[in-house]
């Protein structure tokens, strides 16, 4: 008779099906149509589902009666707190008898009929306001904006009789109401409506832009333009400093090109992507971050009165994010850095960041290598140029691997690079001998670390390879010879370094023309992009998350099954048994003597038991094996989750990731041009330029020039280093984004 199986220890508590929880003594059941709140075991309410009064009563006493707190009720009974709060209002005022009130439409309120549709058209096409139409129909000023939708009006201005003509510096041919017969909304590439604008602020005191803000709010400005007032020891205005390499990047140039205009706004695209710009290298990681520093004082570096607020930034923010263009974004970047540094393109290294995510939702894993785990994480693909600074990102499916990226990202730099042929670098993530013969038959080269054991090579192969970069030398031992991979149908050229402690290091390239040396030296400087994730990590808060939205992933993705990793540990833990029991037995074959066993007939004789555990151990691992190979290793994803299959929303990280890229490539732009003043630029050389982004300064605007004086710095050598890079961007007329100021930078001499 078979052993019966044990009960669980531990069983898997659930609550029944349709409960609720509020809170940890109250909670919601549904069943058969009827509903129970209970609160520590006690029914407080039992009514049917269809019963609304009953419900709104039920919501009110949790509340009054301080059970579970507002927003937690309004969320388990499916309706906002203000709905709460509006039966609380009813309950007080009239009782039980006033929460069922009647629906429809409120009685008193005028209804608009449908013959004076006509009549609104004519009106609007007048000319008249919204709020003489009302007047003259009888209805509120909404009732009129709602029928104007509806008859397929554009958005209206909201200034009925505002005499433009008095506002200085305003446009006098504005078209604020058009005599033209309305026509529906037609989708344009960019988030404004079709309204003439302002050309030029109305404003003329820098610290108040009420007029602006005013025009912005009628619709009639799409972007505040920056206007300036002098002053002194403004914090953080050093910043001005790296805004000749910001422009140098083309971001404003890129983003209106792909973005066009947000609409009607003070803060518009291009003053949004400034200030989130000049954040990034003002080390304010987060949008959030904003709330810790005077909006008045960020924003007389912007040119306004104040810097944008947390929730207009993320307003802006998931404004771009809807419109999901931010990789056509990513390469309209791409290609003005391929026109800025097209020399340094020659080898690009492409490596997988990984993203643990700590959320509720539950997404793919991937490895990370630092806590050698498999967490629930997102990856992201960089593509460096050979000096490590980024070329473009993009994000993975699923955490797909590096052999399975690097072909789509071979696409996209082919339509970027044309027929140019560069050298791709990777780590051992993309060895895969079948890739290597679609990178070549592409028109590209590689090099990567060999992957799996190699055969011997003798230490007459190896000789000492050295090569000079950038003033500094290099020196390796190396061996240099010819493998073939795929059976022998692909040929090419392995350089194994051998480091002094004996250790050898395997690279495979298809580069025949490089030296040894100079394959090795690009091979290792693949760390200076880990050391470019680690940066960014540290200083731009690269691993954020940006957006807490999720959207959903496919459902027929496979992923690796949960019963066959349980089979295959089972299979694993009766091999490892059998192995220790037939170890045993070898030893005990091997110190038996002959005098007591002289034949192998004894000595089986005499381990019989132990025998006899060996057969039964072979005889499960082939059934288990068996009980493997008869379950699928991979299943569709949706068969094992009880949840609905989602992954993180991609598009705002994707372009907090291009803010963060094109500030990082600014900083490296003032790096170099700083580093032949400075001795120290390879150790202190970014340390440097950030204390002078982040240092105070003086703003002096005159008719065609904005002069900024940054302080000096901390020691009379770095001061001078910052003079000289002043000199040095000074030499390239640069225009303040939205004005038509010359920046002029200078820095005050060391007392």
């Amino acid at each position: 008779m078979a052993p019966q199986p044990a009960a669980d220890l531990f069983p898997e508590a659930r609550n029944p099906e349709g409960t609720i929880v509020i809170n940890d003594r109250c909670q919601v059941r549904s069943h058969s149509g009827h509903r129970v709140v209970i609160v520590c075991g006690i029914t407080l309410a039992h009514y049917e589902v269809n019963d609304t009064v009953a419900e709104a009563m039920a919501m009110v006493s949790l509340v009054e009666q301080g059970l579970a707190d507002q927003n937690d009720v309004a969320k388990a009974f499916g309706c906002s707190a203000r709905t709460l709060r509006r039966h609380q209002r009813r309950f007080e005022a009239g009782g039980l008898q006033s929460l069922g009130g009647v629906g429809g439409y409120p009685k008193g309120r005028h209804r608009l009929a449908s013959s004076r549709c006509q009549l609104i058209n004519r009106l609007k096409a007048a000319g008249h306001s919204n709020r003489e139409i009302a007047r003259r129909i009888g209805v509120s000023e909404m009732a009129i904006r709602k029928s104007l939708q509806r008859l397929g009006w554009k958005q209206a201005d909201r200034q009925a009789d505002l005499p433009l003509e008095g506002i200085e510096g305003a446009n006098p041919n504005l078209s604020a109401f058009s005599s033209s017969p309305p026509s529906p909304v037609e989708p344009t590439a960019s988030l404004a409506p079709s309204l003439t604008v302002l050309a030029g602020s109305a404003d003329r005191d820098p610290a108040d832009r009420r007029t602006d803000r005013l025009m912005a709010r009628l619709g009639l400005l799409d972007d505040a333009l920056p206007l300036f007032g002098s002053g002194t020891n403004l914090q953080g205005a050093g910043v001005l400093l790296a805004l000749p390499a910001l422009l140098n990047t083309g971001i404003f140039d890129c983003a209106k090109k792909v973005y066009g205009k947000l609409g009607p706004a003070f803060y518009g695209l291009r003053t949004s992507l400034l200030t989130l710009l000049l954040m990034a290298l003002w080390r304010i990681k987060r949008p959030e971050g904003l709330k810790e520093h005077s909006p008045p004082a960020l924003g007389r570096v912007l040119g306004l009165d104040r810097a944008p607020d947390v929730k207009t930034l993320r307003r802006r923010l998931t404004q771009l994010a809807a419109l999901g263009r931010a990789a056509q974004l990513g390469r309209e970047l791409a290609q003005q850095r391929l026109t800025l540094r097209g020399s340094a393109l020659g080898f690009l290294y492409v490596d997988g960041h990984v993203r643990v995510y700590h959320g509720k939702h539950r997404i793919p894993k991937a490895h990370v290598a630092q806590m050698r785990l498999s967490m629930p994480a997102t990856t992201d693909y960089w593509v460096n140029d050979a000096a490590a600074d980024p070329l473009f990102v993009v994000t993975a499916q699923a955490n797909a691997s590096l052999a399975k990226m690097l072909p789509g990202i071979l696409e996209e730099l082919r339509s970027l690079l044309g027929q140019r042929r560069v050298t791709f670098i990777f780590d051992r993530g993309g060895f895969s001998p079948k890739l290597f013969r679609k990178i070549i038959d592409a028109g590209f080269d590689l090099m990567t670390y060999r992957k799996g054991p190699i055969a011997p090579i003798p230490n007459a192969r190896f000789a000492p390879a050295t090569t000079r970069v950038e003033g500094r030398r290099y020196a390796y031992v190396l061996a240099d010879q010819t493998v073939r991979l795929l059976k022998g149908q692909l040929r090419l050229r392995q350089i194994t370094r051998r480091m002094e402690n004996g250790h050898l290091t395997p690279i495979l390239t298809s580069r025949w023309d490089l030296g040894a040396a100079r394959v090795a030296y690009h091979m290792f400087g693949r760390w200076r992009q880990e050391n470019f994730f680690k940066y960014l990590c540290a200083e731009y808060a690269l691993d954020a998350l940006a957006d807490h939205a999720v959207e959903p992933d496919d459902p027929s993705r496979e992923v690796p099954n949960p019963a066959w990793a349980v089979a295959d540990a089972k299979l694993r833990q009766a091999q490892a048994e059998a192995d220790q029991l037939q170890a045993q037995y070898g030893f005990e074959a091997l110190i038996s003597s002959e005098r007591t066993r002289p034949s192998l007939r004894g000595f089986k004789i005499a381990k019989g038991k132990l025998g006899g555990r060996i057969w039964t151990v072979l005889e499960r691992v082939t059934r288990l094996q068996a009980q493997r190979d008869k379950i699928p290793k991979r299943i569709p994803v949706q068969s094992i989750s009880p949840d609905p299959v989602v992954k993180l929303a991609p598009e705002r990280k994707h372009l907090f990731n291009l803010i963060k890229m094109v500030a990082y490539q600014a900083e490296s732009e003032l790096f170099r041009a700083v580093s032949p003043h400075y001795a120290r630029a390879q150790d202190e050389g970014r340390t440097l330029i950030q204390s002078a982004l982040t240092s105070t300064a003086d703003l002096e605007v005159t008719k065609d020039e904005l002069r900024v004086t940054l302080a000096p710095l901390s020691s009379p050598h770095r001061t001078r280093a910052i003079t000289a890079l002043c000199e040095e961007l000074n030499k390239t007329p640069v225009l303040f984004p939205g004005s038509s100021l010359r920046l002029r930078l200078a820095i005050r001499a060391h007392p």
